[in-house]
């Protein structure tokens, strides 16, 4: 029956819809370039509609920042609110094909979904309904997909991790300056053990030891995007072990909360870094910024493809170069001059003089027996790299992602690939 509405569907729309082919490398601007598909007769604004799928809803971080997102592109293009039909807190699961049918069903010209789970049901619902576009957030297999009417985006979330990680080596000096703090001990929530998240703590951490070289930082899983309760416990136990800095990678105000919480009880030496939105509200005293996600790039370009009936690229990806992340207002407990190098950093991040995973500036452990997904010198220095995973075994098996010294993130797709563990990270669990 889905399949005879979709053909129905097809039939009685004005436009037929051109999408995503085979990925190539990013361009200067971080985008992929174009790819095979047919043009399609545009659309009005009046009469355009754009579904989106989230895995959670305005309450959480990761969520809001796509809502605002989507609203903020539709906006731009004139498209009125009225034709936007978004689906809250739909699970990684069977669910998410049937909201995607759903919205389908409802006349949507364009669908995204948000969450990295969500992948294989989109590209099941973009099989079933091959003249309306889909676009999914986070997702690797665009690329290889085969599908004409599928693509992926993210952003070089990576780089403002990599500047966050400056304002809190800043604030890190400062204190050992001070003789307040002795050991460098940096502590991490992280969601779980996947590239996104080993990207973004690993881009940290080196923004950190580019200020402070002797640092070291743990990591603890919640094995969950939103958990309060689970992020703020991590956030308690990392500071009983002594970690003066908390960074994040998870969608709530648990562990800032934590922070400050631990603040106003007496321990004056501990700071956070959220993630996707400001966190002064919950943590006025501790929170020193946060990386940011500015999402509407991605979605005002692929929508505005969409209305022309134009070819969408397999996959989008955008940094500071494209305004496509950002950094929170900085809170008052930073140190001074942390605005200086903020600025002097994502300044040679635009102009190419400043790679965050240079190789000079990390080191690895040899990989185990059989492992052929890196490769190290004597020194640990990585000589080599795959950036793509083809078999879905979270093992990057093809595309060599170094050269000129560094490691090219989200350069033959746009989500995070890099899941090197380097030396001074620990992952506790």
């Amino acid at each position: 029956m889905k399949k005879f509405l979709a053909l129905l569907l097809a039939g009685m729309m004005a436009m037929s819809l051109a999408a995503c082919g085979n990925s190539t490398p990013a361009s200067s601007s971080g985008s992929s370039s174009g790819s095979a598909g047919s043009a399609a007769t545009s659309t009005s604004t009046s009469d355009f509609k754009v579904g989106a799928i989230m895995v959670g809803d305005e309450n959480e971080g990761y969520t809001y920042a796509h809502i605002e997102g989507v609203k903020a592109a539709c906006k731009a293009l004139g498209i009125p609110d009225s034709n936007i039909i978004f689906k809250y807190s739909v699970g990684e699961d069977e669910k998410c094909y049937d909201a995607a049918v759903d919205l389908a069903e409802q006349g949507c010209n364009i669908i995204f979904a948000n969450s990295f789970g969500h992948e294989t049901y989109m590209m099941e619902a973009a099989k079933d309904y091959p003249d309306i576009y889909f676009a999914h957030a986070t997702g690797t297999h665009a690329k290889t997909a085969g599908l004409t009417n599928f693509c992926n985006y993210f952003d070089n979330i990576y780089e403002a991790r990599y500047v966050s990680g400056i304002v809190a080596g800043l604030k890190l000096k400062e204190m050992m300056d001070s003789g307040t703090v002795k050991d460098p001990y940096i502590g991490y929530v992280g969601a779980y053990p996947y590239a996104e998240v080993v990207s973004g703590y690993t881009s940290f951490f080196l923004g950190i030891q580019s200020i402070v070289p002797d640092a070291h930082m743990d990591v603890t899983y919640t094995n969950s995007w939103f958990d309060q309760t689970a992020e703020a416990e991590a956030a308690n136990s990392l500071i009983s072990r002594g970690c003066v800095i908390i960074g994040q990678h998870a969608d709530s105000t648990g562990a800032p909360s934590a922070v400050e919480a631990a603040y106003k009880a007496g321990n004056t030496n501990v700071y956070s870094v959220g993630y996707n939105v400001d966190m002064l509200s919950v943590a006025p005293d501790v929170a020193l910024t946060s990386p940011q996600n500015n999402w509407e790039v991605a979605y005002e370009e692929i929508i505005k493809t969409a209305m022309d009936g134009g070819t969408l690229k397999s996959d989008y990806c955008y940094g500071y170069a494209d305004n496509g992340v950002q950094l929170s207002a900085l809170g008052s407990a930073c140190a001074p001059g942390t605005q200086d190098a903020v600025d002097a950093a994502i300044a040679a991040i635009k102009d190419g003089s400043l790679h965050v995973f240079d190789t000079s500036t990390f080191t690895c452990p040899a990989p185990k027996d059989g492992d052929t997904s890196y490769a190290v010198d004597a020194n640990g220095v990585v000589t080599h790299a795959f950036a793509s995973d083809t078999n879905g075994d979270f093992v990057n098996d093809a595309d060599e992602a170094i050269s000129d010294g560094y490691y090219h993130e989200s350069y033959f797709q746009s989500a995070p690939s890099f899941s090197l563990r380097i030396n001074g990270i620990t992952e506790l669990n």
